[in-house]
């Protein structure tokens, strides 16, 4: 496990919260982790030392690209007969972030290769191998990311120089092999499978840090499937809120897998990254409560950081017929379904101009990029309760949902 840095301080120990993230982290006193690739990249260090010197260097610091210098404990270490390979494990501690990997053993093992091989990755068991292109790696390349393996190769050449294993600035020939204790288990639990990511799990991590909620590894998986979409031809795809309203956008459009983005809460993080990467049209489908948010011009959907507005739905429900009571029993309607069940027994189509809304606002979210939206709404057992057919750029009335 890495040494822990004190609570209430920025990533790098000074004592004072910088902005954004670490900020957030000094803010709510929550304890930061450790990415999978600054795991890798101590446990190939302290095995590489090994290797040349003969001793494991434990616990093992290491520097990350913002200048962070944490310390990793070493879980297993093995130093094979006549020094022909050297393996190092490190368990991850993902801090008060819910990781799934939080607690995974990430193992590196080194081996000599021949002059002139350079440095060479390896998915040992539990890392997964690119399947698919529109990821940042060649299909057929384990799933160590590019920063992660930057990083290694950083270390690794430092220690060739410190121990006399190569020039000071030249890279060793070695074979690493990073495998996670039982991560192709864990890797069912994300979007490796989808994104085409077989056998385990991926390398990952930019700074080396994850900073608890900060969500952005689920922001960088939608990130990447759109590329994995966009990589094979896919020009519609659809952002679902959960896997009912995902089954429901294949019933409907009998989409392929690899259209599909998990977009959870983040609809921002969908409309944001297709403006700059756009695809023909998007679907958004997710449940009434959720989409009314996005009517209501939230980007983040979760319910501890936006929340229904009744008082928004009451007049969406005048707009589409609803007298005085009705209105006002929708604004001290206790969910939003309710309210929706109400105003569906008056004759008040709510579910669609929620979802005409959502469009409106999600075409604003993507100024004038070329992409068609349309929206489902459904409720919490997948039956749709709204919707509006696809308007794109340069169509951004707010008249009728199926206009």
């Amino acid at each position: 496990m890495a040494e822990a840095q004190p609570q209430g301080t920025g990533p790098q120990g000074t004592g004072k919260a910088a902005g954004g993230r670490s900020a957030q982290l000094a803010h709510t006193g929550l304890r930061h982790g450790w990415t999978t690739g600054a795991c890798a990249t101590a446990a190939s260090t302290a095995a590489y030392t090994a290797l040349l010197s003969g001793e494991f260097p434990d616990p093992v610091t290491i520097t990350l690209p913002k200048g962070q210098t944490p310390s990793f404990a070493l879980a297993v270490e093995e130093l094979a007969a006549g020094r022909a390979s050297a393996m190092a494990g490190v368990v991850k501690d993902a801090g008060d972030d819910p990781d799934v990997t939080h607690g995974a053993l990430v193992r590196a093992t080194v081996r000599p290769l021949p002059a002139g091989s350079g440095i060479v990755f390896r998915a040992g068991p539990g890392v997964g191998t690119v399947t698919r292109p529109g990821l940042p790696l060649d299909v057929g390349e384990p799933a160590i990311n590019p920063v992660p393996r930057q990083l290694m190769r950083e270390h690794l050449t430092q220690v060739a120089g410190r121990y006399g294993g190569a020039g000071a600035d030249a890279a060793p020939d070695v074979e690493v092999e990073i495998s996670v204790d039982h991560g192709e288990e864990i890797a069912r639990s994300t979007w490796n499978p989808r994104l085409g990511i077989l056998g385990g799990l991926s390398i990952l991590g930019t700074t080396g840090i994850v900073v608890p909620y900060s969500c952005s590894a689920w922001i960088d998986s939608i990130r990447r499937g759109v590329d994995v979409a966009r990589a094979a031809g896919r020009r519609h795809v659809a952002g679902c809120t959960g896997s009912t309203s995902e089954k429901v956008a294949v019933a409907l459009h009998h989409l392929p897998e690899d259209a599909l983005l998990d977009m959870g809460d983040f609809a921002g993080a969908v409309l944001k990254y297709l403006r700059r990467h756009p695809v023909d049209r998007l679907t958004v489908c997710g449940g009434f409560a959720k989409l009314s948010k996005l009517a209501a011009g939230h980007l983040d959907l979760h319910s501890a950081r936006s929340q229904v507005d009744k008082g928004f739905l009451a007049e969406l429900a005048r707009q589409g017929g609803a007298d005085e009571a009705l209105a006002a029993a929708v604004a001290e309607a206790n969910t939003g379904l309710a309210a929706l069940q109400w105003c569906a027994a008056a004759g008040v189509p709510l579910g669609d101009l929620v979802a005409a809304r959502a469009r409106e606002e999600s075409l604003a979210v993507l100024r004038g990029a070329p992409v068609a939206v349309d929206v489902i709404c459904i409720d919490r057992a997948g039956m749709v309760v709204g919707r509006a057919e696809p308007r794109g750029p340069g169509d951004t009335g707010r008249g009728g949902p199926l206009g």
